[in-house]
C-alpha cells in the first residue's frame, strides 16, 4: 500500500492543527450554549435553536464563493479572510447582552467560510491515493477537539459565561491564522490554472456523484445539530447527568469511534465500497437517534445511542470530503469543496431550526425522531447513486 510521505506527514499535520484548533472553538459552544442560552433577555426556544444554526447559513451562502475564490487567488489567502471575519463574530458574539446580539455574532462567524478551501489545500498537498489518509487525519484532530471541547466546555462556561467561550473563540481562530502561515506547506500549485466560472461548477454539481456525496453532508449535518439543540438537556432532565459532568459519556464514545474509524477506513478502495458505507452509516446514525429518542432515564441506551452516532459520523467526516477531492475536476476542487462544505453548512442551519421548533412545539424525543426518519431519503438516494458510478474508481489506500 502506499504510504504518506514525509511532506505529506508534515502538510496533513500542520493543517490539521489549522483545523483542528478553529473546530476546537467552535465546539466549545455546542454543549453548553441550550442550556445557557435559555436564560438570555428575549430568548425562546426557536430562537436558541436559530442561534444555534444561523452559523450553518452563514457558511452556506459563502462556501462556493470562497471556493472558487480560493481556486483563483490562493487557498492561504482566501482561508486568511475567512478567519478574520470569523474572528470578528466571535467579539460580536462575546460583548452581546442577549439573543439577538448572539444570533448576529453566530451570522457574522459564518461568514467566514473556509471550509471549502482548507479541504482544497489537503487536497492540493497530497497524492490522489493517500488524500482519504490525509483527510483521515485532519478528521481525527476535528475529533480529538471535540473531545477536549467537551472536557473544558461547562469549566470554562461556569468560569466565564457565553461570553468568555465566544472570546475563547476569537484566540483559538487568530492562533490557527498563525498556525496556517507557519506551519502549513505553500503547495507547488497555488492556484487553479483555469479557474472555472459558476455555469461549470453548476455542471460538475448536478452529476449523480457529488449530488449524492452533498445531499449526504446535509442531512448529517442536520442529525448533528437538531441533536445537540436538545441532547445536552436530555441528559440534564431526564439522565441526571449535570452538565460537568457529561463528557464522562463524550470521551469514551468518541475514543471508541476514532478506534472504529482507523480500522474501516483502511478495507475501503472504491467509490462503491466508499458508498455502502455511506449507506450503512446513514442507517446507524438513524438508529441511534431511535435510541436517543428511547433512552429516557436510561444511561445504556444513551451510552449505545452515542457509540454507534458518533462512529457512524466520523467515518461519514473522514469519507465524503475525500471523494469529492478525488471525483471533481482538479481545476474546479476547490469550487466543489465549497458546494460541500455548502450543504454540511445548511444542513447545520436546518438543523438548528428543527431543533428549536420541535424543542419548542413538541418534546425532546420528537427532535431525535424527525431527525431518523431523514435518514429514509438519504438511503433511498444513496442506493440509486451506486447505480450510477464507476465502481473502480479508487479513493483511498491502493496497491503500489
Amino acid at each position: 500500500m502506499s504510504k504518506l510521505s514525509r511532506q505529506e506527514i508534515r502538510s496533513a499535520s500542520a493543517l490539521a492543527s489549522v483545523v483542528g484548533l478553529r473546530m476546537f472553538g467552535l465546539f466549545l459552544i455546542m454543549p453548553v450554549f441550550s442550556a445557557y442560552a435559555r436564560h438570555l433577555p428575549g430568548a425562546t426556544a426557536f430562537l436558541v435553536g436559530l442561534a444555534m444554526g444561523i452559523y450553518g447559513f452563514g457558511q452556506a451562502l459563502l462556501q462556493v464563493p470562497m471556493g472558487m475564490l480560493s481556486d483563483r487567488v490562493g487557498r492561504r489567502a482566501t482561508i486568511t479572510m475567512g478567519l478574520l471575519v470569523f474572528v470578528a463574530g466571535s467579539l460580536i458574539a462575546a460583548f452581546a447582552h442577549g439573543i439577538v446580539g448572539i444570533i448576529i455574532g453566530r451570522a457574522m462567524q459564518g461568514i467566514g467560510a473556509v471550509s471549502g478551501a482548507s479541504q482544497a489545500l489537503a487536497a492540493d498537498l497530497s497524492e490522489p491515493e493517500n488524500r482519504s489518509k490525509v483527510m483521515a487525519i485532519i478528521g481525527i484532530s476535528v475529533g480529538m477537539a471535540f473531545i477536549l471541547a467537551i472536557i473544558l466546555s461547562a469549566p470554562l462556561a461556569a468560569a466565564g459565561g457565553l461570553e468568555g467561550l465566544f472570546g475563547t473563540t476569537a484566540a483559538l481562530a487568530l492562533g490557527a491564522l498563525i498556525l496556517l502561515w507557519v506551519l502549513v506547506p505553500r503547495p507547488q500549485l497555488h492556484r487553479a490554472p483555469a479557474a472555472a466560472g459558476f455555469g461549470d461548477v453548476l455542471h460538475m454539481l448536478v452529476k449523480p456523484r457529488l449530488l449524492v456525496l452533498n445531499a449526504s453532508v446535509f442531512v448529517m449535518h442536520t442529525m448533528l445539530t437538531a441533536s445537540f439543540v436538545v441532547l445536552p438537556l436530555v441528559m440534564l432532565h431526564e439522565t441526571g447527568l449535570p452538565l460537568q459532568h457529561q463528557w464522562e459519556l463524550y470521551l469514551p464514545v468518541m475514543l471508541f469511534s476514532i478506534v472504529v474509524m482507523g480500522g474501516v477506513l483502511r478495507r475501503v478502495r472504491t467509490v462503491s465500497g466508499s458508498l455502502k458505507l455511506v449507506l450503512v452509516c446513514a442507517l446507524g446514525l438513524a438508529l441511534a437517534l431511535c435510541g436517543f429518542a428511547a433512552a429516557g432515564e436510561s444511561h445504556a441506551w444513551l451510552w449505545i445511542g452515542a457509540g454507534v452516532f458518533f462512529s457512524c459520523f466520523n467515518l461519514l467526516e473522514a469519507t465524503l470530503p475525500s471523494l469529492v477531492s478525488r471525483l471533481a475536476p482538479q481545476h474546479m476542487r476547490g469550487a466543489a469543496l465549497g458546494a460541500y462544505a455548502t450543504c454540511q453548512f445548511l444542513g447545520a442551519f436546518v438543523g438548528g431550526l428543527l431543533g428549536g421548533i420541535g424543542m419548542g412545539q413538541w418534546s425532546y424525543a420528537s427532535v431525535f425522531l424527525i431527525a431518523a426518519v431523514l435518514a429514509l431519503p438519504w438511503a433511498a438516494l444513496v442506493l440509486w447513486g451506486m447505480r450510477k458510478v464507476d465502481f473502480d474508481v479508487t479513493v483511498g489506500p491502493q496497491p503500489a
